[in-house]
C-alpha cells in the first residue's frame, strides 16, 4: 500500500489550511430558530467535498423527526477527505464523524491511533467492483493485468481495497496495473466512455450515479474469495462516548432508524433526502426526478445497511473485518479492539423497528 495511505498523526494535522478551508465551507442544514430551540447541534464529519445519498441513512433522520425525538439536531459538514474527518474528530471540531478503516489501520499499526472508536456500523461490507464498457474485451478481474483501471482519486477507498483485491488474486497492484484519477461521480464515467480508461474501480453509489446519467457499465464478476473489508463507521472521541452517551446512542439509533426506514420504501428515503438537501437534486430536473437519481443511486447500497453475518444486530461491528483488512495491507497489528466498540449497540437497537417500517409505507414528503 502507497505511503499516502500510511498517514501519521502529524501528516493530518499538517493538512492546515486544506483542513481549515474545508472545514470553513462544510455543509451546514439551515435552521429556523424555531426547529432548533432547546436541541443540541451535534456536528457530524463527512468525507465528501459536497453532500450526497452515498450518507443518506445518516443525514434524513433530521427530516424524519427521529433526531428531534433524541433531542438533537444534526449539523453535517462535507470536509472532503476521510483524513481530514480524522483530523477534525482529533481536534474537537465535529463531534462524530465517518470512519474508514483504510485510513484508521495504517494508524494503529504505527501505534499513532488516538483516542478514538468506531461505535456503529453505518454500511457493511462489501461495496466496490471494477466496471467496464458493454462489450468489452475485459471479462474478468484476472484480465485486468496491465490495464488502465481509473479511480476517483487517490484519496478514495476503492484504490486501496481495489488493490487488496488484485493482489489477492495474484496480480502485483503496484506493478501489474496503471492507476489513473478520473475525478469522482459522472466524470469518472466519461472517462471510461471516452476509453481513457480500460476499466473503473468505484462504489456502490458512486456506479449508481454514472448510470443515473445514462452511461452503461457492464460490471466484472467479483472474485469468489471477495474480502468482507471496507465497511464504513460512526466514529467519535472515546471522552464523547463516555461523557455524551446519551447523543451517541441517540444519533446511531437515528441512522438505525433511517436505514430500515429507506429499505422498507426507498422512494420515500429519496424524497426525504431531497426534501432536506434539495441543491443535490439535478439541475432542472423535477423532484420525481430528482428523487428517481437518488434511488438509481443507493440501488446497490441499500442492502449494505444490515450486517452480512447471521443474528448480528443493526450497527454491530465485527472485529474481523479489521484483522482481515490489516492483514491483506501487510500490517502487523498486535490488537484491534483500540478501533472499536460494541458497548452501545444494545442500547441503538432499542426502538420498534415495526413501527418505523409502518412509518415508511405512510411516509409523504
Amino acid at each position: 500500500m502507497d505511503d499516502m495511505f500510511h498517514p501519521t498523526r502529524r501528516a493530518l494535522a499538517l493538512g492546515g489550511g486544506a483542513f481549515a478551508a474545508a472545514l470553513a465551507t462544510g455543509l451546514a442544514t439551515p435552521l429556523s430558530g424555531a426547529r432548533a430551540a432547546g436541541l443540541r447541534k451535534l456536528r457530524f464529519g463527512i468525507g465528501l467535498k459536497s453532500m450526497s445519498a452515498v450518507v443518506i441513512n445518516t443525514v434524513i433522520g433530521e427530516t424524519l423527526g427521529y433526531n428531534r425525538a433524541e433531542g438533537f439536531t444534526l449539523v453535517p459538514r462535507a470536509l472532503g477527505t476521510n483524513a481530514n474527518v480524522q483530523v477534525a474528530i482529533d481536534r474537537g471540531d465535529v463531534d462524530i464523524g465517518i470512519g474508514v478503516p483504510a485510513f484508521e489501520l495504517p494508524l494503529l499499526a504505527k501505534g499513532e491511533w488516538g483516542k478514538d472508536a468506531n461505535f456503529y456500523e453505518y454500511t457493511y461490507p462489501y461495496k466496490w467492483d471494477v466496471a467496464v464498457l458493454p462489450g468489452s474485451p475485459i471479462k474478468s478481474y484476472a484480465e485486468l493485468k496491465g490495464k488502465r483501471i481509473g479511480i476517483s482519486g487517490f484519496g478514495g477507498t476503492e484504490y486501496p481495497v481495489t488493490k487488496d483485491v488484485l493482489k489477492s488474486i495474484g496480480i502485483n497492484p503496484v506493478t501489474g496495473v496503471k492507476w489513473i484519477a478520473v475525478g469522482p461521480g459522472v466524470a469518472a464515467g466519461l472517462a471510461l466512455k471516452k476509453h481513457e480508461v480500460d476499466a473503473l474501480a468505484y462504489f456502490d453509489v458512486g456506479f449508481g450515479e454514472i448510470e443515473a446519467a445514462g452511461i452503461k457499465l457492464d460490471f466484472l464478476p467479483r472474485p469468489k474469495s471477495i474480502p468482507l473489508i471496507g465497511g464504513q463507521f460512526l466514529t467519535a472521541k472515546r471522552a464523547f462516548l463516555d461523557h455524551d452517551r446519551a447523543l451517541a446512542v441517540g444519533f446511531a439509533r437515528s441512522v438505525a432508524k433511517a436505514s430500515y426506514f429507506i429499505q422498507a420504501n426507498p422512494a420515500a428515503g429519496a424524497a426525504a433526502f431531497i426534501k432536506m438537501f434539495p441543491q443535490t437534486a439535478p439541475r432542472g430536473s423535477t423532484t420525481e426526478q430528482a428523487v428517481k437519481a437518488v434511488l438509481i443511486s443507493i440501488g446497490r447500497r441499500i442492502k449494505l445497511y444490515t450486517p452480512p453475518y447471521p443474528g448480528a444486530k443493526m450497527g454491530s461491528i465485527n472485529p474481523h473485518e479489521f484483522v482481515l483488512e490489516g492483514k491483506m495491507d501487510g500490517l502487523k497489528i498486535a490488537s484491534v479492539a483500540p478501533l472499536y466498540t460494541n458497548a452501545l449497540i444494545d442500547a441503538i437497537n432499542d426502538f420498534d423497528v415495526k413501527a418505523i417500517q409502518a412509518q415508511a409505507k405512510s411516509y409523504h414528503a
